[in-house]
Order: C-alpha cells, then structure tokens, then sequence
C-alpha cells in the first residue's frame, strides 16, 4: 500500500467515523457492527477494483523495463560495442528499442494507481468537514456555482441542502467501550440547554461541569464504578459556573484521572496514550471527554440528497481537474487510453464510495423526517369537566394533593360561612367549591387516565390546548394530518443568534446555520396555516434581514410587514447604537384584512351617509346602493349592487318582504351617497349597524376601532416588567431568563382577524416560558371566547417552566410570589401534553439483523454499500410483531438524561398520523371467551368480561381530514391461535362497537389479519383497513 493509498484510506475510515470503534450508541453502534467487512471492503477490495480498471492500459513496472534496458546496454559494452554502433537489425538493438518504445508509450501501474487515490483523495477531502459534507459547490479553486434561475434576487446559504439537527438532541448519553471490555457512559444530568431566544450574557455562558453529589439526589453519584458487569458512569451538569475564570475543561479531565488512577482496574484501560505525538499526549478517557463536550456544544446536519449532490461535484470535478484535453490531444493512442482509464477509475471508484456514503446518509435523513411516535400522553383537567364519581380517587391521590397545595397554595385557604376549608385529604365538598383545581392524570395510573378521559364526550372537540415536549421539526411534522389549513396564527419565538447566545456549529457558518434552521421550519408549518391566517416571528437586528429574505425565498408571493416593538427602553449597546426595539414579522397570503382592528383609547361613532358639502349623489359613481337589513334580527345581513344611474329613490327605508333596504337618502328626500363605494365597503361592514332614528332605520359607522400601526411602543410591550418580573410573580423564583412580555404576544395573535373572532387555533412552535398559551388563556378569559392552542418545546424547563406555568394561570389570572391573589376567575380548561421520540431515540432503537451478513457474503459488495442498512434494520426500522400486543409496544427512550426500555403509545401516535378528530376514546377492556350461546358458525364465542382475560381491547371513534367517520380497534392477538383471535373480536364488535343506533362508520382499522368483513350488514358500507400497513405508511411517508 503506498503512501497515496494509506492517506486515502485513512481519509475514508475517517469519513465513516471508522476511527470510533470503540463508541457504542447512535450511528457509530450501527457501522461498528459491520466494520470488520467496511475496513475489508476499503483495504482490500476497492484497490483491486481500481487495479482491474488500469490494468490493461497498464504494462510492466517502469523499473523492471529499465532493469532490462540496462542489461542490454551490459551485454553490448562487454563485446566492446554501444547500442548507437549496433546495427538496427540485430536481435539486441530491435530488442533495446521495443523496450524504449515501450517504456515511452506506456503506463506504470503505480503511478497510475497513485493518481487515481490522489484525485479521490482531493475530492472527497474537499467537501468533508469534521462529521458533515458542506455543499459547497466548487466551480475551480476559491470559487463556487451556486444553482441561479433568474431570479430577481436570490439568496442562498451554505447549508442550503442540509437538516439542522439541535444540540439538545445529542448524545446526553455517550458510551463507548475499551479494548477491555469496559463500558463508559457520560451522562448528563438535569442539562438547562439554551432554547428560545433565552439569550446568554458574557457573563452567564453555560459550561459542562462535573456533577456534584448532594442530598436532594443521593442516589446520583459523580463516578460510578461496577467491577463486576466492568460499567463505568461519570456524570456531568451543563450549567452557569459560580467561578467564571475556572478552565472546567482542565479541571473536568483532573478529578476523572484522580478518580480513575484510585480504580486499579481502570488505569491501564483508560490511561493509556492515544496521540502519536509525543508533545501533545492524549489519554483514551481525555480523548472521550473532548469529543462528549464537543457533540455537545455545536450543532450538526443531515444532508438532504448527498448522493445526487456528490455525484454531480463528481463530475464537475473530473471534468475541470481531472481531464485535460492537451493529454487527450496525442497520436499515441495507449497513452490516451491509460489516461482514459485513470478518468474512468475516478468516476468509478468515487461513485462507489458515494453510493456507499449517501446510504448511510439517508438512513439517517429517513430516521429525521421519520414521524415520530407518541412516548406519553397525559391531561392536565379542571375539576369542573371531570364526573362526581372520581373525586373520592382524586381525594386518595396524595401526590395529586401536594402538587395542588404546591402549585396553588390551596392549604392557605381558611373556611367561614361561605367557604369549607382545606383539609388534608380534602373533602368533597372542597373539591365541589373549587372547581378549577387542575388533575395531572401523570399523578394517577394509566388505568385511572384512560377511564378519566373515556368519560368526556367529544374529547378533541372539547380540548382547549395542547403542549407537546420535542423536537419542534418532529412535532409540527407528526400535526402535518390533523391541522393542515387549521391554525390562524402561527407564533415563532427563534433564537436570536446573538453574538452571546448563537449557534456553535463547528464550521463557524453562524447565519447559516440559522437559516437553515428556519428553512425547515418554515416549510413544514406553513401548510398548517388557515387561508386568511398569519405566521409571525420575532426576531431582532442579528437574524432580522435573513429572515426577511428567506421569506421572500419561501414565500414570494406572500405580504411580509416588519413590526418594530420597543421591548426594552434601556436600550442592549451595539458597536454603535443602543438596541431598544425588537421585530415581529407578519406573513401572510395577499388577501385584504387578513390583519384586524384595533381598539382605540377613545371611541367614536359617526353617520355612514355621506353629510359633508360634497355628499350629493354621483350618478356615474358607484356609492349609491342599498344596504339590507334583516326586520326580525335588525342586524344587516347584506349590501346590494350599485344603483343603476337611471334609478332613482326618495325614501331612505323599503320594506321588503322581511328585510329592509337602506338608501342613502337624506330626511329631506335628497339623494346623497354613503362615504364608502361599493367595491370597498366590504371591508368595513363589521363596523357598520343599524340604528332607528324615530321610526327610520339610518346606518352607523362604529370607528373605535383602528388599523395596527408598525411602531409598537406602549409600556404593556416592555419585557421586563411583562414578561420576566410577571413570570417570576408567578413561578415563585427566576427559572427562565427574558420572556417575551404577555401583551406583545397577546397583541400579536390578536392582530390576527380570525382570531379577533374567538374561535381559532394558535401555535408556537418555540413555546419556551408558555407566554404564548398564557396570552390565549387571558384573551379567552377576556371576552369568553374559544381560542386553541399548541405549544411545542423541547427544552427540560417544559417540566419546570412552560407547563406550571400554563397550569398557574388556568388557575388563577394574578400572582404574587409565586402565589395566587385571586381564586375565583379561574377557567375551565382541558389540556393535553404529550412527549415525542426523539431522533436520538430513534438511533437507539436500530438494530442489525444478524443474518445481514449471510447476503453480504451472496451479495457482495453491492449489498454492503447501497442497501446493508435498510435491509438489515428493517425489523427495528418498524416493529410488526409489537402489534400483536399494542398496549406493551415498548422502546428505548432518553428520559431525564437516561436512557431506558418504556411503553410508547401507539394509540394517540396513530391518531396523529391519520389525522383522527376524536370523538371518544375507550380504555382497555380485558376479556375472557366462552363457546357461544347461538354461533352464527363454528368456533364462533361470546365474551364476557374478566380484568385477567387474555382478549384486551380499546376503541376510538372519530373523524378523518377529508370527513370520513372512522372507528379505530386495538387489541390483543394470540399469535398462536389466531383463529380464536378472530372469534373474540367478531365478539366484540357485535357487541360493543360505538354507538349501536348509528353504525355509520365508513372505514374501520383494526390491527391483525381478521374476517370483520364478514359482519358488514347489506345497508352498510364501511371497509376494513390493516392498522400495521397504514401505521407503516404513514410514519414513513414524506
């Protein structure tokens, strides 16, 4: 192997992260399964594959021919002669010049071979940096193509091409294993991951420290040594050092080695040298500890189609560095032909290595779009919605009641002749008195939540919010079914990328990245948006311009308004200006009045009729028409077309029939007009109504309304007081650092017309600290209307902050010290919250088919490098063996920093992914069979019900996106009597199928191979769908 092929081997086992072997967890676990024959595959059979290629164009070695030449030349001057005194006719000279010829015209195998693995070395080189292949588009040296398509302006970035993957998912557990076999696991604990545009100061950079032991957490332990399963834990914290001049990099690696030379079993594994450079050694352990805190710190991307993007570079590059025409431009046809061959060997080999790449790239891209399944469902409920019959379970719940007395201080509340006071357990009566108490179903087992929910008709009707800890990516990806053209305003609350708190990712492409980012985001939430709805998003000076532009990219047909919001009148200094004001970007489709009224300080009314010197009718004009009011409602129901210049009228009421048409006609019989044509009155006719004025209906026009100005610089906007100190009222303590304040969110949304109307849905797909539900909490509790709203947040303070929060202030609207003020104003509520699967976790639950390894053998290497991992996976890739029992469909997920085994739900996850509006929702009922009473055929049972039965079932009824009414059955099969399966859910079905009176359904899912078909009755039409099958297509769908 020669030093050009040892460098591009190298390179390659570095681009395949080969050189971490020893890790043990995401995609590293999944390659170091087969890195045996990957390592086979670049040593040994990609050079022979490249030999096949030059070898016919390729002659002897050059050294040998010149050893043969130089023989010769020995022979002829031991017979006291030179090769130019030979006549051209002896064997010697004819031989002498074949030889030269030869060695002229002809190829050296190893030169050759050394600039095919130089070129693909260049290239692939080129593109790699440190984990990601950068689409940078290489025209020639320091120049780059970028795709135009003449367009008046275009914006492009760096990562254009890629998926921003989020720090916050990355490695919270990091395991590798030593050549010991010793495994090591960093874990992190109670991480506080920078989210929203919760922006760091200079001062307030949060660092990986080494967990401290204290006697809140005694079970947690800083070093964690089990000699007998040879397990190793260290545990780290991401927070604000209290000394901020202390290297906790330096001081981090002293206490692991202090701790690990006091284990004599870890010193020699762990201790050891892994640099070959003596000047700068590096440790095994110290070699991990940088590469945790690294994964950890920036962020990284998934390229979206690798494969095309490097096979097009590819061939740029053999066009524009590897062929030349001047070497095509010879009569000496083998040297054009070996240097064909060292062409045709770049573009071979390098589209092997990138198929080889782009399979293990989009195995991750699939594992990233694919939907996410649901890991926890859980309701926060007020008493008021929830049936007499649970309270004395609720009583029982001592974990229930110290949340409430924590969360509400309701032990304060004293009794007197109106109120019955706290007791603990309270009583009955107490819960009936305080009805907007708030039950977290988490508090209660499963079998309480299902029961709890059963009972509540129209469940997803009567749900007034919903908050989902995850992804935002993956959480608005797994609503794509369910809100599609649903949501009128849709809330983004981004990081700002300030200097103090922007992205860290590795290559330094700060902006990038950041577009990037919302890139994503943006393309996938726009779909959810109503026709007339909105998408706004705050940002500040750093982001503002890119934004707007990609915007523009995104949405170039689309109104965009900038709205400045003085937040802060202090001012955060610049290089040169002192920054008070922030943005809020309006984006919006270009329909008229898409953004609504705002109230004015003083309200006015005035005539709609035109009263002014001017105000005689125009009979070319179009502002004389008739405006219909309704006798019965006297409200206006419509406004009729521009008169006719021929018609004319000298009564301002007509009575038609039951409505009333009025015509701008003065009391003197005058004909004037109102101040609106006809083309433009639409867009005011909320603010008009009739008034009778004795006896003649006349129309007013309501002006306390106006339009929202772009400067927004009232004090309710400023953060400090109306989000930090409000939110610190009401949590207690600071635990989130610069909420937005609730009237900029509050007056954001509200902007919004449809929302202006009470019955919409609001999103924030960056939810941080939960202003954005507490706003929609207050504008409901304002003017009683029935605003939705979802909150996404992947941050850990989603348990800390955005969901105690919201549970506060459906309490109670005023706090003080983390304390209610008030009790009596809370609102009925309905919540649901939910936690998604990661796509870490989603990497942790792959796993390779042993027998993968049988096709790699039959196969060869086709299989290893375009389709190992999608073959070899696919039975981790979607479980179908797990339907057979749904209710214990079990996987690995992170939970608080550990990753552990636990039950996923399967039920609300397919709910999302088939978009079912839920009517109702059963709990698990668990039977037992007995031989039927009157069989419709033979092995036909009847049920009968038994908490220990083997036949469990549940329910859902609901309605699909396109109107469909659809019945959902989970059950339980015996795999090894599926005849008995069948039998029991034709049982059922018979039995307790939804609503006996209106089996109307028209599809209904039912997971296992059945004959439920068989019971359709000849009125009905409903067909059966396999649950598995559309549970897999939909997950994976794009």
């Amino acid at each position: 192997m020669n030093e050009y092929q040892k460098r591009f081997v190298a390179l390659l086992k570095t681009i395949f992260e080969l050189d971490k072997s020893d890790l043990d967890f995401g995609i590293y676990r999944i390659i170091n399964i087969r890195q045996r024959e990957i390592v086979d595959y670049f040593e040994n059979r990609l050079p022979k594959k490249i030999q096949e290629i030059l070898a016919p164009f390729a002659n002897e070695k050059t050294d040998e021919i010149k050893q043969k030449l130089a023989k010769i030349e020995s022979d002829v001057e031991s017979m006291g002669m030179t090769i130019d005194t030979l006549q051209d006719n002896t064997p010697k000279k004819q031989e002498y010049i074949a030889l030269q010829k030869q060695l002229s015209q002809g190829s050296d195998m190893s030169a050759l071979e050394s600039d095919v693995y130089s070129a693909l070395y260049s290239f692939f080189n080129r593109y790699y940096e440190e984990g990601d292949f950068i689409s940078k588009r290489r025209y020639k040296e320091g120049v780059y193509a970028i795709p135009y398509e003449g367009e008046e302006v275009k914006l492009y970035w760096a990562n254009q091409d890629q998926y921003y993957i989020k720090t916050a998912e990355n490695f919270k557990d990091y395991s590798f294993v030593t050549k010991e076999g010793i495994n090591v696991h960093f874990r992190l604990v109670d991480a506080t991951i920078e989210q929203n545009n919760n922006k760091e100061t200079n001062d307030s950079k949060r660092v990986f420290m080494l967990y401290t032991e204290n006697d809140e957490r005694p079970e947690l332990k800083t070093f964690e040594w089990n000699a007998e399963s040879k397990e190793l834990i260290i545990r780290f914290i991401f927070d604000i050092p209290a000394d901020k001049k202390k290297n906790y990099a330096d001081d981090n690696y002293t206490k692991i080695r202090e701790y690990i030379i006091g284990v004599p079993e870890l010193m020699m594994p762990l201790m050891y040298q892994t640099s070959t450079d003596p000047k700068k050694p590096v440790t095994l352990i110290q070699k991990h500890l940088n590469g945790y805190v690294a994964k950890n710190t920036f962020d990284y991307f998934i390229h979206k189609d690798l494969g095309g993007f490097l096979t097009r570079e590819l061939d740029f590059f053999i066009k524009n560095e590897v062929m030349h025409l001047d070497d095509l431009d010879t009569d000496d046809e083998v040297r054009a032909e070996s240097y064909l061959a060292k062409v045709r060997a770049v573009k071979r080999i390098g589209k092997e290595i990138i198929t080889f790449l782009a399979q293990i790239e989009n195995f991750q891209r699939k594992l990233w779009l694919k939907k996410k399944f649901v890991v926890e469902t859980n309701w926060c409920i007020t008493l008021d919605h929830i049936d007499k019959s649970f309270y004395p379970e609720i009583i029982a719940n001592k974990t229930q009641i110290q949340e409430w007395i924590d969360m509400y201080a309701i032990d304060e509340i004293k009794g007197d002749l109106n109120t019955t006071a706290f007791t603990n357990p309270p009583s009955i009566e107490f819960l009936k008195e305080n009805q907007n108490l708030i039950v977290d179903t988490k508090n209660f087992p499963t079998t309480f939540r299902d029961r709890l929910i059963a009972s509540i008709d129209n469940i997803d009707e009567n749900t007034n919010g919903l908050m989902i800890n995850g992804d935002n990516y993956h959480a608005i990806n797994l609503l794509q079914e369910k809100c599609k053209k649903r949501i009128s305003c849709i809330y983004g609350d981004p990081p700002y990328n300030a200097k103090s708190s922007e992205i860290l990712y590795k290559n330094n492409f700060k902006h990038s990245s950041w577009i990037a980012m919302m890139n994503s985001r943006l393309e996938l939430v726009s779909p959810l948006k109503t026709e007339r709805g909105a998408i706004v998003t705050a940002i500040d000076e750093n982001e503002g311009f890119n934004l707007m532009k990609l915007l523009d990219t995104l949405f170039p047909y689309w109104s965009k308004t900038a709205v400045s919001v003085l937040h802060n009148p202090a001012g955060v200094q610049g290089d040169n200006f002192s920054y008070s004001h922030e943005y809020a970007i309006f984006l919006f489709e270009n329909f008229k009045h898409v953004i609504g009224k705002k109230e004015k300080e003083e309200k006015s009314t005035e005539p709609f009729r035109d009263w002014g010197p001017t105000g005689l009718r125009n009979p070319q004009g179009n502002t004389f028409y008739p405006i219909i009011v309704n006798c019965k409602s006297d409200k206006i129901v419509s406004i009729g077309d521009a008169c006719a210049p021929d018609f004319h009228t000298t009564e301002q009421n007509v009575v038609i029939g039951d409505n009333i048409l009025i015509y701008p006609v003065g009391d003197d019989g005058i004909e004037k007009k109102w101040v609106f044509a006809r083309d433009s009155v639409d867009s005011i006719i909320d603010e008009l109504y009739p008034v009778n004025n004795n006896g003649v209906i006349q129309i007013m026009r309501d002006k306390s309304k106006g339009s929202y100005k772009t400067v927004w610089d009232d004090k309710k906007y400023y953060a400090n007081v109306y989000g930090s100190k409000l939110l610190n009222n009401i949590m207690g303590t600071k635990k989130f650092d610069f909420p937005k304040s609730l009237y900029t969110i509050s007056d954001c949304i509200l902007a919004v017309n449809e929302v202006q109307k009470g019955h919409s849905i609001i999103m924030d797909y960056f939810a941080g600290s939960g202003t954005t539900g507490h706003a929609v909490i207050n504008l409901n509790r304002k003017d009683k209307g029935n605003r939705k709203y979802i909150l996404i947040e992947m941050g850990e303070y989603f348990d800390s902050v955005t969901k105690p929060r919201m549970t506060k202030v459906i309490y109670s609207p005023d706090w003080k010290d983390g304390k209610p003020t008030i009790r009596n104003k809370g609102i009925s509520q309905i919540m649901k919250y939910m936690r998604l699967e990661s796509y870490e976790d989603a990497l942790s639950n792959i796993s390779l088919d042993e027998k993968g390894s049988f096709f790699g053998s039959n196969l060869g290497d086709e299989y290893l490098i375009g389709y190992m991992l999608d073959m070899e996976s696919k039975g981790s890739l979607f479980n179908l063996e797990a339907f057979i029992t749904p209710f214990e469909y079990n996987m690995k997920i992170t939970e608080k920093n550990e990753c552990k085994e636990r039950q996923v739900d399967v039920v609300e996850t397919f709910n999302y992914l088939i978009g079912l509006s839920v009517h109702s929702l059963s709990a698990i009922s668990y039977f037992s069979t007995k031989e039927a009473v009157n069989p419709s055929y033979e092995g036909a049972v009847d049920l009968q019900k038994d908490q220990n039965g083997v036949y469990g079932f549940r329910q859902v009824e609901g309605t699909l996106p396109d109107g469909r009414r659809a019945l959902v059955i989970w059950r339980n099969i015996n795999k090894d009597n599926i005849l008995a399966s069948n039998a029991a859910l034709d049982a059922y079905f018979s039995k307790y199928r939804i609503n006996p009176a209106d089996r109307e359904f028209d599809v209904i899912y039912i997971n296992g191979d059945n004959n439920l078909e068989n019971l359709r009755l000849d009125d009905e039409q409903w067909k059966v769908m396999l649950t598995e099958t559309e549970f897999n297509k939909r997950m994976w769908e794009e």
